[in-house]
């Protein structure tokens, strides 16, 4: 699957939120008052960690808005593994300015290749099976949009981005309707001919009326890996099948092998766990050989 990078208008503000929180209305104080104001410096981005690269545009960004003269230079892609040692990008110019956006280049690096290398692995575990590994709506706020790049860009696929994208029928939803025919019901009715209709049921009877009434979708929430086969011999190949809740890389192979479509996991956004990723300095004659190969692509 080609990784699409986001368009540069959806990157640009939350990188200038998370510096302008950094930055205040005075600014980085401690570079001005230590750092000469022509003192240069050639860094690394390096791997501390084996992983999955991912946020390479917003890191860029980041030094970029803070001094546009500072020049990145990316020697792997996102979506590119990555092993102790390897150089992500290189970044020459002001130091002042490096150093000011050092931590904001690496909290959005380290988080989405996070993200990237938690998914990785969770693709690898259902390799084989058919099933493809998606994230949900528990993303960090404001980063919804690079979280759920990263996911791609480990290998899984995005579910809903919002509210408004696609119709998910949950189990508060049905309460409230008064089941799940008048809430399918209620859900055709007000939604256009465009939009996809999904139904969350935790049981095979409520799955059964879903069928009967046509949907495109269905999430089958906590249940156990013979309810899940059972479940897909339901729908019969009649509505995408995904399965979710509580999954585990201990528990997802054997979910997958129920046949499901689908296997969404909250965790890969909200909980995984950073890429170590540091900040070295280099002098100008070691930055010239960096010592992986350098990607073709500049980014923006």
């Amino acid at each position: 699957m080609t990784l699409t990078p986001l368009n540069r208008l959806i990157v640009e503000p939350i990188v200038r939120a998370a510096l302008l929180e950094d930055l205040g209305l005075a600014g980085d104080i401690t570079s001005a008052a230590l750092i000469p104001r022509d003192h240069r410096s050639v860094v690394v981005l390096a791997a501390r960690q084996a992983g999955v690269v991912a946020g390479l545009d917003a890191a860029q960004l980041a030094f970029e808005l803070v001094d546009p003269t500072i020049v990145v230079d990316r020697h792997v892609r996102d979506g590119s593994a990555v092993r102790p040692g390897d150089v992500i990008a290189t970044a020459r110019g002001p130091s002042r300015g490096v150093i000011t956006a050092e931590r904001t280049a690496l909290n959005f690096l380290s988080h989405l290749s996070g993200i990237a290398s938690a998914t990785a692995g969770i693709v690898d575990a259902v390799k084989g099976t058919g099933a493809a590994i998606a994230c949900t709506r528990k993303t960090t706020p404001g980063m919804r949009a690079l979280e759920k790049y990263a996911v791609r860009a480990g290998g899984g696929v995005n579910h809903r981005f919002a509210l408004y994208d696609a119709v998910l029928i949950k189990d508060n939803h049905i309460a409230i309707a008064g089941g799940v025919r008048e809430a399918i019901r209620r859900a055709r009715e007000g939604s256009g001919h465009m939009v996809k209709i999904e139904v969350e049921v935790d049981t095979l009877e409520q799955l059964g009326e879903a069928m009967a009434m046509g949907i495109d979708a269905v999430l089958l929430d906590n249940m156990t890996p013979d309810m899940l086969r059972e479940a897909v011999g339901i729908v019969a190949g009649r509505a995408i099948t995904e399965a979710s809740g509580g999954i585990t890389p201990s528990t997802v192979a054997a979910i997958a092998a129920t046949g499901v479509d689908l296997i969404s996991i909250g965790w890969i956004t909200h909980s995984a766990p950073i890429l170590d990723i540091g900040l070295d300095f280099l002098n100008e004659v070691a930055a010239q050989a960096p010592g992986t190969g350098r990607a073709e692509a500049k980014g923006w």
